[in-house]
């Protein structure tokens, strides 16, 4: 039986698998690690145990394999697990906030789309004061920016306008304020309910009640 020492060399491809292998598991590690460790609301000791335990089942063999078969390789891919750890290190902060804003978009847009759909509605509530002649005359107060609640409305109605086109997370909130804004000016008008119901009857025009 050939002693370790006279075992065959690594070949350059063999070499190569087991530099990009080793790179990519003390990268994901060391951010993994720094990941975890910068969570302070939780508990980070297991998370951090299993972070330390998946990297070393990776890089230990990937180290010691091709040591074995050759001290120079060892040596060398020793040196490239130094270089991809110190460099995750350096650039996991920019990748952990690429990968907190990609996430955060995603959960992002469910909401966006809802804003979406309730701004549509909100307008479209707003167009019949303007647009169906009965309720413009029942209601002359809600096309009268001088009144508060109306200027409110018109402005609540610009600012949502404005973040619609963008991906500002401010246009979810902004299209709630809207809709509270468009309920307190049909309130103040004397809607009946208030909040765009009981728009069937304008204001002064309700049916006699049956004897």
């Amino acid at each position: 039986m050939p002693a370790v020492s006279e075992a065959v060399p690594l070949g350059p491809l063999q070499l190569v698998i087991w530099a990009v292998v080793l790179t990519a598991a003390v990268a994901c590690t060391v951010i993994a690690l720094r990941h975890h460790a910068g969570k302070p609301d939780a508990d980070g000791s297991d998370p951090l145990f299993w972070d330390l335990f998946g990297g070393a089942a990776v890089i230990a063999p990937a180290l010691l394999i091709p040591a074995v078969a050759s001290p120079q390789a060892g040596l060398a891919l020793a040196a490239v697990a130094v270089t991809s750890g110190v460099a995750a290190y350096r650039g996991s902060p920019r990748i952990l906030d690429w990968y907190g804003a990609r996430r955060q978009r995603r959960l992002d847009i469910p909401q966006r789309e809802a804003a979406v759909e309730l701004h549509n509605a909100v307008l479209s509530r707003w167009r019949r004061y303007e647009l169906d002649p009965a309720l413009a005359i029942g209601y002359p107060d809600m096309a009268d920016v001088a009144r508060p609640e109306t200027s409110a409305f018109v402005k609540a109605m610009r600012e949502a306008e404005m973040l619609r086109s963008s991906s500002d997370p401010g246009y979810v909130p902004a299209v709630a304020r809207l809709e509270l804004a468009l309920g307190r000016a049909e309130t103040a008008a004397g809607v009946p309910g208030g909040g765009g119901h009981g728009l069937g009857q304008p204001r002064g025009t309700e049916a006699a009640p049956q004897p």
